[in-house]
Parts: C-alpha cells; structure tokens; sequence
C-alpha cells in the first residue's frame, strides 16, 4: 500500500491504477472476488465448484492468479475440470477428491521435514472422497498430510496398529459415515484437536448423514469439533489453522 501511495505521489503510478491496486475486491458483474482474503485470513478466496458454469469460474481464477494468489475449486465435476483445463493446462484435478487447484509456489524437503503434519483418518472406503477432499484442501493450502484409510470401528485394530503415528499428528482430521463413532475412539487416543467430519454414507437410519453428525456432536470425548455433513473442506481447512499454529508458520 505504501509503495502505491508513494507512486502515486511521484506521478509513477497514476490515480485509476492505485484504486484499482487497492481495491479489496473485484467485480466481476456475477461475482465479486475478494482480492484481500489472504491478508485477512492467510489464505486466497476458495471457489465453490458446484453451480457455477465452466465459463464463471475461469473468470474467477484468472482474477485470483492476476494477483498472484494460488487457486483451489472444490465440488467441480470432471467434465467441467476438463474444460477448464483446456484454457489453463497448468491446474491439475484431483479426482476422487473433486478439487481442481493450481500453486504458484513448492515447499523444499527440508521445509516438509521441519514442520509436523495433518492426519486424515478415514472409517471406510465409501468415506474415501470426503476424505480426500480433506487431504488435498491441506495439501494446497500447504500443510504435510498422513493418510489413515479404513480404519473403522468394525475392525478397531486396524486403528490401533496406527496408533503412534496419528497420535504424533498436530491435529486430526476424522472422517466417517455410518453411525460416526470413529472420532469418539481417536479423540480418547490423542493430546491434539480431532475435527470430525460425517459423511452422508449409510443406511435408512442414517438419514444421509445426520445419524452421524448426532453421535460426533454428543461424543463424551474431550477436544473435538465437529463440522457439516460431507464437509471434509471445511473441516480440512480448520486442521490447517490449527497446525499453522503448532508449527509457528503464517504461510
């Protein structure tokens, strides 16, 4: 902002290039991107795939890439990654997890070494792309991942054997549909914050997840949080604030 105003004092930068620089957000007509997200928040605006056309969210990501800003879409389909790709080749899509994303910067080795990690611990295979819509929204948003898959309650011993390693994790992200008993189990096992994610996937009972979303909501374990239905973005997302704090990094 400083070097702005100081261009505009030295007749460098003229007046309508300094409003458009300062600007906190850019209107795009359907849209209105909010350029000052990461200085807020630490990270750029998240686009929400699903209904938005192929066409809105090029518009979008080329405003958040103009800035220099990483971009990650979540809940887009193939066809309509595809499309996408056509004009920016350089994305790449994740499939199983939905999310179409592109980084303008790598971490070396040692960084990965230094810093502690996410684990994503998923109950079953059904669970498997709300888990991976988890582990690749840290992955983007920079944070080491571990993934724990099918260790659900009906075979505990696959949890156990696991145990050591998820409980040296900086916060875990647990996922599961069913009757959501998983986070319960891990939550007595560990030190760290556990983020409990119910999936919609079950039986008639299960009420396309709200069984699940009961039994995370009334565990009698201590230390957790739990988050809506499906969500593993969401709960992703808070995973990583929490192990930016625990590893003293902003970026």
């Amino acid at each position: 902002m400083e070097d702005i105003l100081r261009g505009v004092q030295d007749g460098t930068v003229s007046i309508e290039d300094a409003m458009k620089n300062l600007a906190s957000y850019e209107d795009l007509g359907f849209a209105k991107v909010d350029h000052h997200r990461k200085q807020r928040q630490g990270f750029p605006e998240v686009i929400y795939g699903e209904g938005k056309s192929a066409e809105q969210i090029i518009s979008i990501l080329e405003a958040i890439q103009a800035k220099e800003n990483d971009v990650l879409i979540t809940r887009i389909s193939q066809e309509k990654a595809n499309d996408i790709i056509e004009k920016h080749p350089e994305l790449v899509y994740h499939e199983m997890a939905q999310i179409l994303s592109g980084t303008t910067k790598k971490r070396t080795k040692n960084q990965d070494q230094e810093r502690g990690y996410i684990a994503i611990i998923c109950a079953g295979t059904s669970d498997l792309r709300v888990a991976e819509e988890a582990a690749v929204t840290a992955e983007v948003l920079g944070c080491n991942v571990r993934r724990f898959y099918d260790v659900g309650v009906a075979g505990i011993h696959r949890l156990l054997d696991q145990a050591q390693a998820i409980q040296q994790a900086t916060v875990s992200v647990v996922i599961a549909g069913m009757e959501g008993a998983l986070p319960s189990v891990v939550g007595g096992l560990v030190s760290h914050p556990v983020i409990a994610v119910p999936t919609s996937v079950g039986y008639g009972a299960n009420f396309q997840g709200l069984s699940a979303l009961l039994t995370m909501l009334n565990s009698c374990a201590s230390g957790i949080s739990v988050v809506n239905i499906d969500n593993g973005f969401g709960g992703a997302y808070n995973a990583v604030l929490i192990d930016r704090l625990a590893n003293g990094t902003n970026s």
